[in-house]
């Protein structure tokens, strides 16, 4: 299994620091990953991590952050997301999973997710993919799922934005044909922002070319992780 990017982040009192590492996630505990992060310093964080990482401050990265409840309860959450972070890599390792705060980060490149050129419908390939992840979402029904579309910097932007929030919207499609609730999900274009590689070459431009999944608690994992703590 390949390794997994973890992002944790400490505080105590407040904001003490922060830092990323790439090491592999066995049984990592993330009771004291979460401790102590409220609410609001999770939105400031999905912002300040998001612009510094320079992947998806505005996607997935900052929605993940930007949800963090904090607490013991946070740590609960956090253990929940290790798991499934950990199932999705050996079901569809030509994935990116990112394990940040409470939540999961997931990247599902033209390696993984492809698309008819020009348009929004998935390949055989690409559907064959997502089906591997069906399982995994259904095992972690207390989730919800933004699904954020991106392309790279050829053609007019406002033609890529449509075209990116089309194949979101199609990546949501096909798993709620597969039985995901579709009230999980939001589905967001973001066209030619946040590239993570240069457009100026073609691999960088099919790094572009990618789909993001922010993978968060919903109230229920909310509630059922509060209760859990207080017994």
């Amino acid at each position: 299994m390949k390794k997994i990017s973890i992002v944790a982040i400490a505080t105590i009192m407040v904001i003490g620091s922060m830092f990323t590492s790439c090491e592999a996630i066995k049984n990592t505990n993330n009771t004291q990953k979460g401790a102590g992060i409220g609410a609001v310093a999770g939105a400031v964080l999905g912002g300040v991590l998001g612009n510094n990482l320079g992947k998806g401050g505005k996607g997935a990265m900052g929605a993940v952050l930007g949800g963090v409840v904090g607490g013991v309860a946070g740590g609960v959450i956090g253990n929940k997301m290790d798991k499934q972070a950990r199932e999705i890599d050996a079901v569809l390792p030509g994935a990116e999973v990112v394990r940040v705060g409470e939540g999961i980060k997931l990247v599902l490149n033209e390696n993984a997710v492809r698309f008819d050129t020009n348009k929004s419908s998935l390949t055989a390939g690409a559907k064959a993919n997502l089906d591997k992840l069906v399982p995994v979402f259904a095992e972690y029904p207390d989730t919800d799922i933004t699904i954020y579309g991106y392309t790279d910097s050829t053609g007019p932007a406002d033609y890529n934005l449509k075209l990116s929030g089309e194949r979101a919207a199609s990546v949501r499609n096909y798993l709620a044909s597969k039985g995901v609730s579709s009230s999980r999900f939001q589905v967001t274009g973001l066209g030619i922002a946040d590239p993570i590689a240069s457009n100026e070459t073609v691999d960088g431009r099919s790094q572009n070319r990618r789909v993001e999944f922010a993978i968060t608690a919903n109230e229920k994992m909310i509630k059922d992780a509060e209760a859990e703590v207080k017994n």
